[in-house]
């Protein structure tokens, strides 16, 4: 008897059909209700699954923009191209115009270092001194901790410093872009000082954002057990899911990529006069004036202490301003020891901006479809089923909460803009300073974090992928596994949160829980990679 099988679902088939979708929608002359519905997370939803299906970011996001506009026009293919160019790209581009000049200044920083042989200068010191693949995730881990003032800067930066250590220790590029992205964003989002604080407190009420922020940190579960997550599983040394594939692949087979590469790579060049310096000065040098500028940004002086000008700052400005700043100084440096020549210092920027083609071009295409769904007001939708059960479910709204934000996070792709829906309400409903209500407040910033980490139109995912130079697809897809283990037990602490109302107790109940999932998992989990210490 012959053996049948069942046809799988193509790329093509999943694109043609969404194709088809829009086409007969717009033939129709479909007038969806879709500002303030369900129908303003479609077209997110649409780009999610193309992307998960084909594994193919760039025409996914486009499509999922594209029918967005569609929505917006009420399927008027005329109006729906205004919309796609002027709301839509246009507007991306400028709202990321700042940004878009610090990832090409870091690119033509990280050429530079290459060129002078600092990467691979520091890649041999940290040979003979981390000698395992812990070593190496904690020590990307702790750079990630050190780096808490901007998510975009950890990202970038934590990438271009721990790319040599993590390959001389045979860590994917997944995993890599993994242990960035899961400590940029929530160690922001529980340092006091950082570009996420000052975010939080301007939506708060006058005068009580950073107390209120403050107030939050102990019950921020995703965030806290998160990093918990990642200093357990790198002392255990096990991966399990799509990652085990990657790492198993990496450590046996050399192949750090195990499927894609990362379009805008470049070989990292051994020059003899290299030295680790090279690399260290540029970048404790970026550090430090990145803090200067986005105090400087924030009006810091006399007048503004530190506190209310990083409250005031704008990233998008301090950060291209420092990176502007760093260039000029790496490029003197260089040339002044000797290790390049001027000529060679200028090909290494339009060099940089090539490495960092892929992440711009996604970015642009993640932000042009978040301008969509604001347009459709997915906001005010989520915003409303909030705040219409708040009253029902007052011990298990944290929860709650938490879930309404990771989904509207994973969908619009923001967890600044999911915070900036929730809060304003969470405050309206509790009194700042109820124990209830900060549980609540804090449930609504983990499950923003909770909902960037597994959205692929993430701005801190794609920039975390842009760090570590690992394919976006493969980033998002072995992250995925290990961001809802936390988030499950994220939940199930704010649902006892929101009853027992003690910090500490559900914090250490909290960390118990997280070191013993991940014990269950080592032990009764089919699909897990256990590394053996690197030779």
């Amino acid at each position: 008897m012959e053996n049948k099988k069942k046809l799988p679902i193509t790329p093509i088939i999943a694109i043609a059909f969404v194709v088809l979708f829009i086409v007969l929608c717009t033939l129709t002359g479909s007038i969806m209700a879709a500002g303030g519905t369900l129908w303003a997370l479609l077209p997110p939803v649409v780009a999610i699954c193309l992307a998960l299906i084909t594994k193919e970011a760039y025409s996914s996001l486009f499509i999922g923009v594209v029918l967005g506009a569609l929505e917006v026009a009420h399927f008027r293919p005329g109006n729906a191209t205004d919309t796609l160019t002027v709301d839509g790209f246009s507007t991306a581009v400028a709202d990321n115009a700042g940004i878009f000049v610090f990832l090409v200044i870091l690119g033509a920083i990280v050429a530079l270092i290459n060129k002078a042989g600092g990467s691979a200068a520091f890649g041999r010191w940290a040979q003979t001194h981390i000698k395992t693949r812990a070593g190496a995730a904690i020590a990307t881990f702790a750079l990630g901790v050190l780096i808490f003032i901007d998510d975009y800067f950890n990202c970038l930066t934590v990438g271009a410093v721990m790319r040599p250590v993590t390959d001389k220790q045979k860590i994917s590029r997944a995993k890599l872009a993994y242990l960035i992205d899961a400590t940029a964003a929530p160690i922001c989002m529980i340092a006091p000082v950082s570009s996420w604080a000052a975010a939080v407190s301007s939506y708060a009420p006058s005068g009580q954002g950073f107390k209120l922020f403050v107030s939050a940190i102990p019950y921020n579960y995703y965030s806290l057990l998160t990093l918990v997550f990642i200093i357990a599983i790198s002392i255990m040394s096990f991966d399990y899911g799509s990652m085990a594939i990657h790492e198993k692949n990496a450590f046996e087979n050399d192949d750090l990529f195990t499927t894609g590469t990362f379009e805008g790579e470049s070989e990292e060049e051994d020059n003899p006069k290299g030295k680790v310096i090279d690399l260290l000065l540029p970048v404790l040098a970026l550090i430090l004036v990145a803090v200067y500028a986005l105090l400087r940004a924030g009006g810091w002086g006399s007048d503004v202490g530190i506190i209310s000008a990083f409250g005031d700052t704008d990233a998008f400005v301090g950060l291209p301003w420092a990176g502007f700043v760093v260039l000029v100084l790496t490029i003197i440096y260089m040339c002044l020891r000797k290790v390049m020549t001027f000529k060679e210092a200028m090909a290494c920027i339009p060099k940089g901006f090539i490495a960092m083609v892929p992440a711009i071009t996604i970015l642009t295409l993640a932000t042009s479809l978040k301008n969509m769904t604001n347009l459709l007001e997915a906001r005010e939708f989520v915003g409303g089923l909030v705040e219409g059960s708040a009253a029902s479910f007052q011990s298990f709204l944290p929860a709650i909460i938490f879930v309404i934000a990771c989904l509207l996070a994973f969908s619009t792709g923001t967890s600044w803009g999911t915070f900036g829906i929730l809060i304003p309400i969470v405050t309206a409903i509790f009194p700042v300073g109820s124990t209830l209500g900060t549980i609540c407040i804090s449930a609504c910033l983990a499950g923003a974090v909770c909902g960037d980490h597994c959205s692929p139109i993430s701005d801190t995912t794609i920039m975390s992928s842009a760090g570590a130079q690992s394919n976006h697809l493969n980033h998002v897809s072995t992250q995925l596994p290990y961001a809802i283990t936390v988030a499950v037990i994220s939940f199930v602490m704010f649902i006892i949160a929101g009853f027992v109302q003690n910090a500490a107790i559900c914090l250490i109940v909290g960390i118990v829980a997280t070191i013993a999932t991940l014990f269950a998992i080592k032990k009764f989990a089919k699909n897990v990679y256990v590394a053996k210490a690197a030779k």
